[in-house]
């Protein structure tokens, strides 16, 4: 059995009564010649709706790749950016960025990269540029959160809507603590994380590399911790 996000309801509660208005409206005021007709198209098209809406909200279990000094994918995707780039909100220092775009068909929870404290977290509304292009960082509609592990390494990751998403949902509050893989959001019909970790790290994806959340190691920073 397919697991469905709870966040779904929030978009049936206005799909389905709005497919039901539309149907009846049909049947009302449709000419009697073309009535069975338009009500089936609107039907169909009710359904397509409805089904692809589950579909993009579905939430499969996953068993979470517990990695000690390990960075995992905070998202299913596919990486389209790694670089060397200054951090301009939170580090205001060099980090290198690895990004992963979510295409609408993707599965959309994101989940924590590492074990911590969530130590920062900023909404910004923005404007809707194709996640995949690199300016829909900065300025698309985004969260930034910072995750600080106990041996005070900290990686920024930040959700950023897509081109036709208009709501980023995030469960957590500042001081919370996370488990690597923990659910901490979504973001709805097509989208991109973006991760900035130390100069340091261990990057383990190259672009084009394909993503699992809570399950691909990304990269590995060594834990300073004795």
């Amino acid at each position: 059995m397919i697991n469905i996000h709870k966040e779904v309801f929030k978009v049936l509660s206005f799909l389905i009564p709005i497919c039901a208005i539309a149907i009846f409206l049909a049947y009302q005021n449709s000419a009697s010649k073309y009535k069975n007709v338009i009500i089936f198209i609107l039907s169909l098209l009710s359904l397509s709706l409805t089904s692809f809406t589950l579909f993009f909200f579905r939430n499969p279990q996953r068993v979470i790749n517990v990695q000690k000094n390990g960075v995992i994918s905070p998202a299913d995707g596919t990486v389209v950016i790694i670089k060397k780039v200054f951090e301009n909100e939170y580090f205001k220092d060099e980090r290198m960025q690895v990004s992963i775009f979510m295409s609408p068909l993707n599965v959309h929870v994101n989940r924590s990269p590492i074990d911590g404290i969530l130590k920062y977290y900023k909404y910004y509304e923005g404007r809707y540029f194709i996640a995949s292009l690199e300016k829909s960082s900065e300025m698309n509609e985004h969260n930034t959160s910072v995750v600080q592990r106990k041996d005070g390494v900290e990686i920024l990751f930040r959700q950023i809507a897509g081109f036709v998403a208009r709501r980023i949902a995030y469960f957590k509050n500042v001081n919370d603590s996370l488990k690597q893989g923990d659910e901490v959001g979504m973001i709805r019909f097509g989208s991109r994380v973006d991760l900035f970790l130390p100069l340091d790290a261990d990057i383990k994806v190259k672009l084009g590399d394909k993503t699992t959340a809570g399950i691909t190691l990304i990269a590995d920073i060594e834990n300073n911790v004795d």
